[in-house]
């Protein structure tokens, strides 16, 4: 080795030092990588996942049975007619020329099909106050949404026309309008927002342009990178739009946080005064090495989601690792290239009343955080009361999730008063309960028309009515070309999620037996929105435990190889679990049980999205291994150059609050983000990560791990003699100064280079 050179090994130093000797070569390799994954991504084009393959069970069955009988089901709607007051009726005559005017005009658009008056099929309410005129939309109900437009403006002509009705309308495509328009504008809000947002933080971690522009680079060409990817990938494993949004939130939190964590090592080790290529190497084999270890465990979590046998989930887990494992190389590898290239020009476009020279004088000459410092002095103090005060505090917090109900959002739920047509989805359930989304019997057989099978199906007519399971009216629709047909049977309950659910039992568990069941070779499997709620659910309850058991057991795994240390892996699992379980109470405090909602605007949600509690465990039990990873692979180089376990515990702290502080307020205020937005299964989501996380950056890392570590002194470095045959993955460190040798750990070994 040469004289006078800090001596680093591992993958990450390697990189790193390729990178800044090949800075031209690292640069272009990068940008080739991304334009080419970009422009194959691009021409094969991305396979989204089908309806037949989001779930398993009768819903999986019954979209099967449509795909391989070749039927396109169009995209079913209905115009509400109703009574603003008790006097008028569905007989007078001003109802019916209203109920004739909505046929008139619905048909004069050219895009609808089989229009039924509600005198015909009997949809009317028991009070006769309201009426459903229905049709289906012509061409792909995909597509339906985009072609809904005029029907809409014409039954609004109607509503004009006739001031003592209601004239709305609801269904398939509206709603899908609907969604689209306000998923899309949140969305877009979201994405324009995110960027911004964290420039600015890190214009004001930094205090320099250039240096702050080089987080959100990388963080957009890994996002670009990896939407190509997603594209290729799609033909193996099929993506989706929600699939796109998460890689898209995942990618910039860890883009961000990567290059932030090198960048500012190689800053702090620059004002250290080692000259700008001792630094950079410095900077690969340590942050770089964080990186690595929290890159990889982040994978590692999310490929959990690929144990749920959700297609969505599945998605969603592979286009987050591909991000994260992009982000991951492109930090140890064309950064350092960037950093070599820029060199003292890293500081370009400094703003002066962020100079961070001045802040850090301010802050006691090394950088250190005079607020953490301070509290650091109290936690190490008495570490038994601050961790007794903080797990306290945060096992008070988690509480509530002990009693945390899940669900799909309906309509109601998820947009609240925000929407009109959620006001004509109330009034529709009200007076034709589950109407606006019946259970759809999907009915297979080897002759459609034989007689045993149509008597099954006027068996099945009546006796979901007469069990009580639906009010009825309920509609067959026979095609006999492809022998199948759809009961469409509205479920007592309506909105009421758990009432429909159980009308649904009565379908599945007693109607269908005593009567289609009873037919030789028929198929019936009950599906619809409140079937694939259901069906969802008791997937994903299954999926919990391998999901858990995955993620967890590889999480410690890595831990244990990463830091040779049987402690650390065993904290960090505990420490991660509390921070989760700390979010999940939030959650249930505010949108369950609603204590401080309206702060939100999450006034009478009363239930957590059913896929939200396992996303989140996964995604934060990856995100929070930065934070953990990057403390301590501090604290362990302080400990290995000498310094006793708690001078190693507060230099690691204290040295890594100000980026800590600043990634975890550029995740939390991009996280926030979601919490503003109208659907409240995004409000979940925002407010339950930026809660996480800021626990995680402030309760955990800054109490709980330093009195935990604090405690256990020399134990933390504890490895059973059993264990020392497991493979050496610490040799990322520069070599330390000459210093006495660390003492020797009953029954195990010193913590190692």
């Amino acid at each position: 080795m040469v004289s006078g050179r800090t001596r680093v090994r591992g993958i990450a130093a390697r990189a790193g030092g390729w990178s800044a000797r090949h800075r031209w070569a690292a640069v272009g390799i990068w940008v080739l990588f991304v334009v080419l994954a970009m422009g194959v991504g691009s021409a094969v084009g991305r396979a989204d996942v089908n309806e037949s393959d989001q779930l398993k069970g009768e819903t999986h069955t019954a979209a099967r049975i449509i795909e391989d009988a070749g039927i396109e089901e169009p995209a079913g709607e209905s115009v509400l007619v109703q009574a603003k007051g008790s006097d008028l009726k569905a007989t007078d005559a001003e109802f019916r020329s209203a109920v004739a005017a909505v046929v008139d005009a619905v048909e004069g658009t050219g895009e609808v099909t089989d229009v039924t008056s509600p005198y015909d099929t009997k949809t009317i309410s028991e009070d006769g106050r309201s009426a459903l005129v229905q049709f289906d939309m012509r061409g792909d109900s995909d597509t339906a949404g985009e072609r809904v437009e005029p029907v809409l403006n014409a039954v609004e002509g109607v509503q004009k026309k006739h001031d003592g009705l209601r004239i709305e309308e609801i269904g398939g495509a509206s709603m899908m309008k609907t969604f689209d328009d306000a998923f899309g504008d949140d969305f877009q809000k979201a994405e324009y927002s995110a960027v911004p947002v964290a420039l600015g933080i890190l214009l004001i971690a930094f205090g320099a342009l250039v240096a702050a522009l080089l987080p959100v680079a990388l963080a957009v060409t890994a996002i670009m990178a990896t939407m190509g990817l997603m594209g290729i990938v799609s033909h193996l494993q099929p993506m989706s739009d929600t699939a796109n949004s998460v890689m898209l939130l995942v990618g910039l939190a860890v883009g961000v946080d990567y290059c932030l964590f090198y960048l500012r090592r190689e800053r702090e080790e620059r004002a250290a005064g080692r000259d700008a290529e001792t630094a950079l190497r410095i900077a690969a084999a340590t942050s770089g090495r964080a990186i690595v270890v929290s890159g990889v465990t982040v994978c590692v979590a999310m490929a959990g989601m690929l144990f749920t046998g959700l297609a969505e989930f599945e998605a969603m887990g592979l286009a987050s690792l591909m991000v994260v494992a992009v982000a991951m190389v492109g930090s140890v590898t064309v950064l350092p290239a960037l950093l070599s290239l820029l060199g003292e020009r890293v500081e370009k476009g400094r703003l002066p009343f962020l100079h961070p020279d001045k802040r850090r004088a301010k802050r006691g000459g090394n950088g250190e955080s005079r607020f953490w410092s301070a509290v650091l002095r109290v936690v190490l103090a008495k570490p038994a009361v601050a961790l007794a005060v903080a797990a306290g505090a945060l096992l008070a917090i988690a509480a509530p999730a002990l009693g945390m109900k899940t669900q799909n959002l309906t309509l109601d739920q998820e947009f609240g008063d925000s929407l009109p047509i959620v006001g004509t989805y109330n009034r529709v359930n009200d007076a034709f309960p589950g109407g606006s989304e019946p259970a759809e019997v999907v009915v297979k057989a080897d002759d459609i028309n034989a007689s045993d099978v149509k008597s099954a199906l006027a068996d099945f007519r009546d006796r979901a009515i007469s069990s009580g399971a639906s009010r009825g009216p309920v509609d067959i629709k026979v095609h006999d070309e492809q022998n199948v047909a759809f009961v469409y049977v509205p479920l007592v309950g309506g909105s009421d999620q758990d009432k429909a659910e159980k009308s649904l039992e009565l379908l599945r568990d007693e109607v269908r037996p005593d009567t289609l069941g009873k037919v030789e070779g028929v198929e019936a499997p009950v599906t619809g929105q409140v079937a694939g709620s259901h069906d969802f659910n008791d997937q994903l309850v299954g999926s919990v435990v391998p999901v858990f058991a995955f993620v967890v057991v590889f999480a410690f795994l890595l831990m244990l190889l990463s830091f040779r240390s049987l402690t650390v892996a065993i904290t960090s699992i505990v420490l991660n679990l509390l921070s989760v379980g700390a979010a999940y109470g939030i959650l249930v405090a505010v949108f369950q049980h609603g204590w401080g909602a309206s702060l939100v605007g999450a006034e009478g949600v009363g239930a957590i999205v059913t896929w939200l509690p396992l996303f989140l465990f996964v995604i934060l039990f990856g995100l929070s291994m930065d934070y953990h990873v990057f403390v301590v692979s501090r604290i362990r180089e302080a400990r290995l150059r000498g310094r006793s376990t708690e001078e190693a515990i507060r230099h690691g702290v204290v040295t890594t609050a100000g980026v800590v502080t600043s990634a975890a307020v550029i995740m939390v205020a991009v996280f926030a983000i979601f919490g503003t937005l109208s659907m409240q299964s995004m409000k979940q989501m925002g407010v339950g990560l930026a809660a996480a996380v800021l626990i995680d950056a402030t309760v955990i890392r800054g109490v709980l791990l330093p009195a935990v570590m604090a405690l256990l002194g020399e134990r933390n470095w504890y490895l059973p003699k059993w264990l020392h045959r497991l493979p050496d993955l610490t040799h990322d460190e520069p070599e330390p100064p000459a210093a006495p040798r660390p003492p020797m750990v009953d029954e195990g070994e010193p913590a190692r280079v």
